[in-house]
């Protein structure tokens, strides 16, 4: 098993349909969270975080960091939101890591398609 697992709900996103990913962390050594980047390629929109481990983000969050301390058995759950109506097909980046120190230790890339 590699040392973060990150996964979405759907890979096939559409306009304000929410967005559920799930990481988990088994690296052995000390860290301090994980970050969450994702980019809307090809475009200048952002996406939204919503919630994280239950606990709802009141700011629009555009990339979201959850410290290891709320990681209930080094795992968190998010939801996200993209708004914006697409007048074409869409291809979004989303890369979970691990922070050490303000450094990445291991990350995981998802590509997910954003689509009417």
């Amino acid at each position: 098993m590699k040392d973060i697992e990150f996964k979405l709900n759907s890979t096939d996103i559409h306009p304000n349909s929410e967005i559920k990913g799930e990481i988990t962390v088994s690296y052995p050594g000390r860290y301090d969270g994980v970050v969450i980047n994702t980019q809307i390629l090809d475009s200048n929109e952002h996406i939204t975080y919503k919630s994280y481990n239950g606990k709802t983000i009141s700011n629009n969050v555009a990339r979201l960091f959850i410290n290891k301390d709320v990681m209930s058995e080094n795992k968190a759950e998010f939801t996200a939101v993209i708004k914006f109506e697409p007048t074409q097909e869409y291809e979004v980046k989303f890369r979970a890591s691990i922070i050490e120190q303000h450094k990445e230790i291991e990350s995981q890339i998802i590509f997910a398609k954003y689509s009417v």
